[in-house]
């Protein structure tokens, strides 16, 4: 697989930071799982080095605590994860493979600790997700979600149609399903109400809507990228903040470098990469809505 994209290897220390997932991917899904949940736990454990960091490990509790709870409320045949490859649900995804080490060891320590875990927190060879096409892709954004896919072991399902009527079909497509992670925050548009765990309105497809990091902030997301050592979208270190289709995503214009001799836009306009930005309400500067 393609190396870690440049600068993302970095914590707060200011040291490298190895990546989550080494270059040779375990083979397995629970060794997957057990190689995030390690970093992970490493990563709460460290003294933070700033308050940004510290309010990113509090996040990261909460988030866990929703997946747990989700665990308990769904079995893994009822649950999936939309993935698209963008920051949100990257960091959904990654707190989902630790959320599911706990869970499959939970009960083999409650009983004998070498036995081997009941049936129902066996983990699968793939998870369940799916992928709602954009109707004019980035081939950056498909070529990261195909590696991706492969990288975490996702048994993703692709639908190139509106969202309602993508739901619709997968649900057709995929009965067991009863709920579905989703990575919307609360400055995301129709963000603004939601809770951890929302059915869907009146007229959609009907499961459960799970919302881990519905509370974290811009800055929070990319905190967590840099210090977990998450490979990312290339996209993003060309100042895009916000992923949708070529027609209505562009860098965003608060990263703009103006007048730069070496840049590559017109009048030598470069953009800065995304992690740089802070504020929630400059996030979606390039999208036309």
């Amino acid at each position: 697989m393609p190396e870690p994209v440049t600068g993302v290897h970095r914590d707060s220390h200011g040291s490298s930071n190895p990546p989550t997932i080494t270059p040779d991917p375990p083979r397995a899904l629970p060794e997957l799982c057990a190689q995030v949940h390690g970093k992970l736990d490493a990563f709460l454990r460290a003294e933070p080095a700033t308050a940004r960091v510290r309010a990113v490990q509090e996040q990261s509790r909460v988030s866990l605590g929703v997946l747990e709870e989700a665990l308990g409320r769904f079995s893994l045949d009822e649950l999936s994860l939309s993935y698209n490859g963008g920051k949100d649900c990257l960091v959904l995804l990654i707190l989902y493979l630790s959320a599911l080490h706990t869970h499959s060891i939970s009960k083999r320590r409650d009983t004998n600790p070498a036995a081997a875990p009941p049936p129902q927190h066996r983990l699968p060879q793939t998870l369940r997700s799916v992928y709602i096409i954009s109707p004019h892709p980035f081939p950056q954004v498909d070529a990261f979600v195909n590696t991706t896919q492969h990288l975490y072991h996702l048994r993703l399902a692709r639908y190139a149609k509106p969202m309602k009527e993508a739901f619709a079909d997968y649900l057709a497509d995929q009965p067991a399903v009863r709920a579905i992670f989703v990575g919307t925050r609360r400055t995301d548009p129709h963000g603004a109400e939601l809770t951890h765990f929302d059915p869907t309105d009146r007229g959609w497809p009907s499961f459960m809507r799970i919302h881990p990091v519905i509370d974290w902030h811009y800055a929070d997301i990319w905190t967590f990228i840099k210090e977990m050592g998450v490979e990312y979208c290339p996209l993003y270190d060309m100042g895009y903040t916000s992923l949708g289709g070529t027609t209505d995503t562009h860098p965003n214009p608060a990263l703009a470098v103006k007048d730069d001799p070496g840049g590559g836009g017109a009048g030598g306009e470069r953009y800065r990469p995304a992690f740089e930005l802070v504020e929630d309400e400059a996030e979606r500067l390039g999208r036309d809505y």
